[in-house]
């Protein structure tokens, strides 16, 4: 416990150095921790890269649910604090001299704060990304190529590593993460992205096994949390915490409570399991029109346009539970629309195209 409060002392004197110095980089550092929003995933990287690569799409998908649900575990097991609440409460400043941290609007997340989610999972998806990209790259034989391979892989982990580097101090600076929560939400990310490039099983996943997935880490997430309820531990001990000490009550949002996020990944993997086990994906994906440059541009603008209107679906927040069920069904619904909804869209209009043509 001393050796804990001293590492989150040290933690509190880079926040406030951070703040402080970096003040003239705060939209910046902001951008950067909207860019490491695992939600982004699933409305940007993912409808990208799978109208791209299919196997690469469906192991984002399958890396951002599994790496946020080892998250989320994670997170109940470390009890874990943000700094925001943790300078109220802690004893170990005289005189009640707590240090004051600026708070933002993308402060209050309610959740536990180690590991850190957002940095989690903007490496195993970026892990994904640049190990995709080098996979091209590696195949080729004459020597220039190789040179050039070797310039590409530096320059694509390069940035990969700024991208971390930028989404951990962002985390860090708007004080809702202390440094070594980030730190260790990279390598973890890094860590679940390496065990899924040895997984070729998921990409001839079949419904049912999507389904047994999802079974599975809802009831392991639900049993581990009513099992410890019961020994009279509260797994959402850090919810009450955020509410008290959070500067602005409007900016607690309940889409950052742990079983938001959970119910939200679940949903997304299910929808991609219906999306590439339906007949729509088959008749599109699998045929003729998919291996054109123009099917897939159009797909990729379609997807990204059309989820984009789901920003605007607002889920009421008034009751729980029923929360909790639409976001589900929000959720399926991006991959599905992805998968199967836009590509058949676009293949049927190139197809009515192509009669009119003839």
């Amino acid at each position: 416990s001393i050796k804990m409060d001293l590492l989150h002392s040290n933690g509190v004197l880079i926040i406030q150095h951070l703040q402080r110095d970096y003040r003239a980089y705060q939209d910046f550092l902001n951008f950067m921790s909207h860019v490491g929003d695992p939600r982004n995933i699933f409305s940007i990287y993912f409808p990208l890269w799978f109208q791209l690569n299919q196997v690469v799409g469906t192991k984002m998908i399958w890396v951002a649910v599994i790496g946020d649900w080892f998250n989320l575990i994670f997170k109940w097991i470390l009890f874990g604090h943000r700094p925001y609440w943790w300078v109220q409460e802690t004893m170990i400043y005289p005189n009640q001299s707590s240090p004051c941290l600026e708070q933002f609007p993308i402060t209050c997340e309610t959740g536990p704060g180690s590991p850190s989610g957002h940095a989690m999972g903007s490496s195993c998806v970026w892990y994904v990304m640049v190990t995709a990209a080098l996979s091209y790259t590696v195949r080729w034989k004459d020597k220039s190529a190789v040179t050039l391979h070797r310039l590409t892989w530096s320059f694509l982990w390069s940035i990969f590593w700024i991208i971390q580097i930028s989404v951990c101090i962002s985390r860090v600076f708007i004080a809702t993460h202390f440094p070594h929560q980030v730190v260790l939400g990279v390598f973890a990310g890094i860590l679940v992205a390496e065990v899924f490039e040895h997984t070729p099983a998921i990409q001839t996943a079949s419904l049912r096994m999507y389904i047994k997935t999802n079974l599975f880490l809802f009831l392991f997430a639900l049993g581990f949390y009513l099992s410890l309820k019961l020994l009279d531990i509260d797994l959402l001990w850090s919810v009450p915490k955020a509410k008290k000490w959070c500067a602005n009550p409007d900016w607690i949002n309940i889409d950052t409570t742990p079983f938001a996020g959970l119910v939200r990944n679940l949903g997304a993997l299910f929808g991609l399991g219906l999306g590439i086990n339906s007949e729509m994906f088959i008749t599109s994906c699998k045929g003729k029109n998919s291996c054109k440059i123009s099917f897939r541009i159009l797909c990729i603008a379609a997807s990204l346009a059309t989820l984009q209107l789901y920003n605007f679906v607002k889920i009421p927040t008034h009751t729980e539970y029923l929360f909790y069920i639409l976001s589900f069904c929000k959720s399926a619904a991006m991959p599905l629309t992805v998968v199967a909804l836009v590509p058949y869209c676009v293949h049927s209009l190139m197809r009515t195209t192509e009669k009119k043509l003839n």
